[in-house]
């Protein structure tokens, strides 16, 4: 069933379908965590229906110029330009139906921040979603973390931040991964349920950037 969701921010709407992945509070996490410098130009990777790239967005309004939606899925894909065109942003926002390896070579080198809430969860780990689309959403059947992150670095400019969020357990795997690919983490939070163990974390990279790494706060969900 198709409906349209209220995000409570600047009278931004996101649309839904109970059929289709359905995003968490992860995204809005992630795009909170991003800061966002004047004149942005914002790519948003594994953008499902859009909504890391339209929260972040309606967060940041007067500082970012244009925002790309990446999502290969073409049934959430056809949500995020409903969305886009409900909202009146087709003059801010592209949304593009590929897969993130298959970006087009016209956009290397394009962005100064991306973002990026992708499947977490490797494809043999946990239990599996009967649904392939859902899987796709949750888990690295078609997106392992090197091609995410090399093509991450393919797209950033010189100087250009990434902000990804992951699972906790998968930290080592992603500064390792980031470092290979010269992107150098800056920024660190955990997400934790109350005094549990944190399940999330949530990661700022700068492409050419210098080591010094800084750990924030957790932060409760």
């Amino acid at each position: 069933m198709l409906n349209l969701e209220d995000l409570n921010l600047n009278g931004l709407k996101i649309y839904q379908d109970d059929e289709l992945y359905r995003f968490t509070s992860d995204s809005v996490l992630l795009s909170r965590f991003a800061s966002a410098k004047k004149g942005d130009i914002v790519a948003d990777f594994c953008s499902g229906s859009g909504i890391v790239g339209i929260h972040f967005y309606g967060l940041n309004q007067d500082k970012v110029k244009n925002v790309t939606l990446f999502e290969m899925q073409k049934p959430l894909f056809d949500l995020s330009v409903k969305s886009v065109e409900y909202n009146h942003l087709n003059d801010i926002f592209t949304p593009v139906n590929c897969k993130v390896q298959d970006i087009d070579k016209s956009y290397n080198e394009r962005f100064s921040l991306i973002l990026c809430n992708p499947p977490y969860m490797s494809v043999d780990g946990g239990m599996h979603d009967k649904d392939q689309s859902i899987a796709m959403c949750k888990r690295e059947v078609t997106l392992p973390l090197t091609e995410l992150i090399s093509n991450i670095s393919r797209c950033l400019k010189f100087g250009g931040r990434t902000c990804i969020c992951h699972r906790a357990d998968r930290l080592a795997d992603i500064i390792c991964t980031m470092r290979e690919f010269n992107i150098e983490p800056k920024r660190l939070q955990t997400v934790q349920n109350g005094n549990k163990p944190p399940y999330l974390i949530m990661i700022e990279g700068v492409k050419g950037g210098k080591s010094s790494l800084k750990i924030l706060p957790p932060q409760e969900n």
